[in-house]
């Protein structure tokens, strides 16, 4: 029983730290721009890469980026998740094979 329950706590994990990666990165990103934007001579470099990424969320958010950010988000957990079972499942057959 501990193996399943060491599964069910390594898969909730996989998800959740897969779910707050992509909104990490992209506020890392966007935190990013607006300390180069404050250098003299690049606000308007920054301010056209800050428009472009909150296009690039609006188009997978049907408009909102925000919403865009949640599918992105939920793409990566539930990517991280396949991946998660599929290790444990090889592990599984690995373990059981010599």
């Amino acid at each position: 029983m501990t193996i399943f329950t060491n599964f069910l706590r390594s898969l909730l994990l996989t998800i959740i730290f897969s779910f707050v990666l992509p909104m990490f990165l992209v506020g890392g990103g966007f935190l990013f721009l607006s300390l180069i934007g404050n250098i003299p001579g690049l606000q308007d470099l920054t301010e056209a890469i800050a428009t472009e990424i909150m296009d690039f969320l609006a188009t997978f958010g049907s408009g909102t980026p925000l919403r865009g950010l949640f599918v992105i988000s939920l793409t990566f957990s539930f990517v991280g998740a396949l991946f998660d079972m599929f290790v444990y499942y090889r592990y599984q057959i690995l373990r059981i094979d010599p």
